[in-house]
């Protein structure tokens, strides 16, 4: 499968302003899209602690806190960045391509 067959257009990057948290789907999978500046990230939308929508959460610069706990996730990476947080979540390949914002999922 070539690359461009792995990416499927999530968003638009015109909906999803500096600082937004969106909640998409990647394949029947829940994904918090992230604009961070204007830079895209993607990471699970499922809390690891306690399973809330980390798109209800709050963007704080690079670290995305989770609405339930207060635990907070490193966006770029997922890795947890704060307790009670410990477990990383799924990050996930970002472009935009023509103005939509394409995801796929991360490399091993």
């Amino acid at each position: 499968m070539s690359d461009d067959q792995e990416f499927a257009t999530v968003a638009r990057a015109d909906d999803v302003g500096p600082g937004e948290l969106r909640y998409v789907e990647l394949d029947g999978e829940p994904v918090c899209l992230i604009n961070a500046d204007g830079e895209f990230f993607a990471i699970g939308d499922t809390c690891t602690h306690e399973g809330a929508s980390l798109a209800d959460g709050v963007l704080l610069g690079d670290i995305l806190e989770c609405p339930l706990h207060g635990g907070s996730y490193e966006i770029r990476t997922g890795a947890p960045a704060g307790r009670p947080v410990t477990e990383a979540a799924r990050t996930y390949r970002v472009r935009v391509v023509d103005g939509d914002v394409q995801l796929a999922p991360a490399l091993a």
